[in-house]
């Protein structure tokens, strides 16, 4: 089946677009024939991430695949419009069947992307649905895949973790923070945003040249990445 991958760059739909190319990809003959990105104006869209979004072009290159980009406003629900118009255009250009998306828990997505899917005829695959938070990211590291946290807005995280790139010590962490003041494991509550730098769909590496943290009070902001390139 050819497959589109809604792609924020982050680590759940790049470790989706891993889960259905590499795992499932032998079995059921899956090919990704390109990445879909919505670029929302709107910080706080219920849909799209946004921090540090114009990379996923250059990611895009470093997985070497074909790159689809829609702007949309972000408003809630309208911004639905925007995103059937982008997989309506992949799915005219790239003949593609289905869907992929990085969807874990998160029924107000999962519901709309297969609501959009179902319109115009196309499979919407979740290969994330249902996993454990932290057996995820721990699944992620041990695979090779190294991402970073690009926004923090949440109690128990502070500057320090902006742009980090998470290993399983600091899993170790989430899990403690998880106890103690109720953190989701795999920010599904829009703790932490982030970024995937490096892993087994990467033909080169993101390097982050000039980047800066910017805080809007101690437990959240952004770190902006200004200048980045392949290697």
């Amino acid at each position: 089946m050819k497959l589109g991958v809604l792609f924020s760059g982050g680590k759940d739909s790049t470790f989706a677009m891993y889960k259905a190319m590499e795992e499932k990809g032998n079995e059921q003959n899956n090919e990704v024939a390109c990445l879909i990105t919505l670029i929302s104006k709107n910080s706080d869209s219920y849909m799209f991430h946004t921090p540090n979004i114009s990379l996923t072009k250059l990611q895009a290159e470093a997985i070497g695949l074909p790159f689809i980009e829609q702007k949309t406003l972000g408003e809630k629900e309208k911004e639905l419009f925007d995103l059937k118009k982008a997989i309506k255009k992949a799915k005219d250009k790239y003949k593609i069947e289905g869907i992929v998306s990085g969807a874990f828990a998160s029924k107000y997505q999962k519901e709309r992307i297969e609501r959009i899917c179902s319109e115009l005829k196309l499979k919407s695959i979740t290969p994330l649905w249902g996993e454990d938070p932290e057996k995820m990211m721990r699944e992620m590291i041990t695979k090779g895949f190294r991402f970073l946290l690009s926004s923090i807005a949440a109690l128990g995280l502070d500057e320090s973790w902006l742009g980090r790139v998470l290993t399983d010590k600091d899993i170790d962490k989430l899990v403690v923070l998880n106890k103690k003041v109720g953190i989701h494991i795999a920010f599904e509550g829009g703790e932490a945003e982030s970024l995937m730098i490096e892993g087994p769909v990467f033909k080169k590496k993101i390097i982050i040249k000039e980047a800066k943290k910017i805080m809007e009070n101690e437990n959240t902001g952004v770190y902006l990445i200004t200048r980045a390139e392949l290697e």
